[in-house]
């Protein structure tokens, strides 16, 4: 277990080690475009604005072996960390958390978990629905959230963007 020093010592030599990461974004829709994929285009400004750096941006439909596929992908692009959107829910159409939790070579149960917690917080009790997830697979960490637009920023802003750096330097160690 890290205590605050060893964790503040381990952000500050990520700061100072990965100035800038590299990302993949994997919109998972049945019905989204590029034109109309909000959660794309939040990424990739919020990416762009912090001065990291886009590997690979694809919207696929919500198919295991698509998830599979571009996970495969993913993991093979100058990537260190790979964001999904979408197919988390409970529906017979949410396939992704399936498709990646069959792949994830370790997981980060304290994702999902603050996740729904935070969640809960804007929407109640639905927030239980969610199977957010995030782990490691070949390297790379792999981030799932819901595809709502509320979802990618609750889990941009709250949990990834400030953890980016420290993220990218515990999987490179």
């Amino acid at each position: 277990m890290m205590t605050e020093s060893s964790s503040h010592e381990h952000k500050q030599k990520a700061a100072e080690q990965h100035q800038t990461i590299t990302l993949a974004i994997i919109t998972v829709s049945d019905t989204r475009t590029k034109d109309t994929d909000v959660n794309g285009k939040y990424l990739q400004s919020q990416i762009a604005e912090l001065g990291h750096e886009l590997a690979l941006y694809e919207i696929i439909k919500d198919e295991p072996t698509q998830v599979e596929a571009v996970l495969e992908e993913a993991a093979s692009s100058p990537a260190q960390v790979i964001l999904f959107n979408g197919g988390t829910g409970i529906s017979k159409r949410d396939n992704t958390f399936d498709a990646l939790s069959r792949k994830l070579e370790k997981t980060l149960p304290g994702f999902g978990e603050i996740f729904r917690m935070l969640s809960y917080e804007q929407i109640g009790s639905a927030a239980m629905f969610s199977r957010a997830t995030a782990g490691v697979y070949k390297g790379k960490v792999v981030v799932s959230t819901p595809g709502s637009p509320k979802a990618v920023e609750l889990a941009w802003e709250k949990l990834v963007a400030p953890e980016l750096r420290h993220l990218a330097y515990e999987v490179g160690r």
